[in-house]
């Protein structure tokens, strides 16, 4: 239940902010156990990272049609896997920031289904392009929505996911971008064969799907509830409580057993949101060292995956002689060994541990890359095995960079939340997407066997680096409430008022 006090507000629904309230809901939400209601939850959230995979991939693949004469648009491929991936990248991080921001003043639920709009209005805008400006504009908003949705989604998981559920879900939900991949992968083999499809149609139908799968998840998602946590910490008390306890009787009645009663109680002071200048303190001041954690694991990931996607289909096209057009089947494969990754081993990093599991990842990972740059350089892969040493290679490292997002998610005050996964993602991605490529594009695309070797080797390196301080850094956050890992700052501004006060009563 939830008790509210009178030092110059109430908690309950649509009560302005300021008061102090003693609240069960976080304990109450750690100690359901699972069911239909949290299946509602990872299908309506987790399936926007499909589409992020599906968008990516197809794009990439999609690049040399797109530039074709009598494809309807005038553009060229480095056009395409130059400045409308740049943007798209760009997009990303302003979309993050900026909708992270918004997500912990406006609420998550309200924030999840804009950014999902966004993307749809954007990918739909994509598919009837007809200059060169028009494409890059809807990349930039396509991604910008996507940007937005990482910010919204992983706060809502970690909130509403019971603890010692939380790292699981959280791994599987970010692993499914590689579902996307892999769709995108083969879907972008089928539309762009014109025995089915014209060459200037085959692309647009090709966004249009993206649409259409947009619209699906958009009805599931709005029966997603609203972060109760996110709730009573913003002045809707009431709100929070009717919706914890709804979810408690849909529980009771699908199992037929009472739930156990609630262990603890978290006393706080309610808000109406917090400024960039508070959260920038809390994150880089009171927890400096879960800073250079999480910068380590989002920029070790973004270089990795860089290292060895960024030309992914020119090496194999290169250096084995695949044909461009079979390119498609090889990054299937690929996406499957890193969706498996992070399904496979989501499960040890609630029960093993985050520490031992963030950083075997990446140490493991970064090391089986190393070996990779070492037999390539020799000259002893086919594109067969070296598909076959990418898929080991990832398996490990996909479960690792999914580890980051909830590292971040998990490990800060929950009025900074939505914001510190955006800040994280955006340095990240921004590492990954314009920094990379620099590095990168003239090493993978030289022809020279050493040269891509090389490029290998930095990915690996910068892995192997942030596995190192996982070791040093991580936080022991496994089956542990959100709210034990991380103080909420409305707690200590309970605490620090009724200390100003002295006690009741007295």
């Amino acid at each position: 239940m939830t008790a509210i006090g009178h030092d110059g507000g109430q908690g309950g629904r649509g009560n302005g902010p300021g008061g102090t309230i003693s609240t069960e809901v976080p304990a109450r939400l750690d100690r359901l156990p699972w069911s239909r209601w949290h299946w509602m939850i990872v299908i309506g959230l987790g399936t926007v990272w499909i589409l992020d995979g599906l968008e990516v991939t197809v794009v990439g693949n999609i690049a040399s049609r797109l530039s074709e004469p009598g494809s309807g648009l005038p553009i060229t491929d480095a056009q395409v896997i130059g400045v409308a991936a740049a943007l798209y990248v760009a997009g990303a991080c302003t979309g993050a920031l900026v909708f992270g921001w918004l997500t912990d003043r406006y609420g998550r639920k309200r924030l999840f289904l804009i950014t999902l709009g966004v993307y749809l209005a954007a990918t739909a805008l994509t598919a009837i392009a007809f200059s060169a400006w028009w494409f890059f504009l809807f990349r930039f908003l396509t991604g910008f929505g996507i940007g937005g949705e990482y910010a919204a989604i992983n706060s809502a998981i970690d909130e509403l996911i019971p603890s010692r559920y939380r790292g699981r879900v959280d791994l599987v939900i970010n692993g499914s971008f590689w579902l996307g991949a892999m769709g995108g992968s083969l879907l972008s083999v089928l539309m762009l064969n014109t025995a089915f499809f014209p060459l200037n149609v085959g692309w647009r139908l090709t966004f249009a799907l993206g649409v259409v799968l947009g619209l699906v998840i958009l009805l599931v998602r709005r029966n997603v509830p609203e972060s109760p946590r996110w709730m009573f910490i913003h002045g809707r008390a009431e709100g929070a409580e009717e919706l914890v306890a709804a979810a408690e009787r849909r529980i009771e009645d699908e199992t037929g057993r009472r739930l156990p009663e609630p262990d603890r109680a978290i006393t706080i002071k309610t808000r109406k949101s917090t400024g960039f200048i508070e959260i920038a303190r809390t994150i880089f001041r009171a927890y400096p060292r879960r800073a250079v954690l999480g910068l380590a694991l989002f920029i070790g990931q973004a270089f990795l995956y860089n290292a060895i996607t960024f030309g992914f289909g020119s090496i194999l096209v290169r250096f084995f002689n695949v044909p461009s057009g079979d390119t498609g089947y090889y990054f299937a494969v690929i996406a499957f060994g890193n969706f498996l990754g992070p399904a496979l081993l989501c499960r040890l990093f609630d029960t093993v541990g985050r520490r031992v599991m963030i950083s075997g990842t990446y140490l493991l990972s970064g090391a089986l890359l190393f070996i990779t740059a070492w037999m390539f350089g020799n000259g002893w892969l086919s594109a067969t095995t070296m598909t076959a040493c990418w898929c080991v290679v990832l398996f490990f490292a996909s479960a690792g960079a999914s580890s980051a997002y909830l590292t971040v998610s998990e490990v800060f005050p929950m009025e900074t939340r939505a914001l510190a996964i955006a800040f994280f993602y955006a340095i990240g991605t921004a590492a990954g997407g314009i920094t990379g490529p620099l590095i990168f594009s003239n090493l993978t695309q030289s022809g020279v066997v050493a040269d891509t070797a090389l490029a290998f080797s930095i990915g690996a390196a910068l892995m192997v680096a942030a596995g190192l301080v996982a070791a040093f850094l991580a936080i022991p956050a496994e089956q542990r409430p959100l709210e034990d890992v991380a103080e909420p700052l409305s707690a200590r501004a309970a605490a620090a008022s009724a200390s100003a006060h002295g006690p009741a009563g007295g």
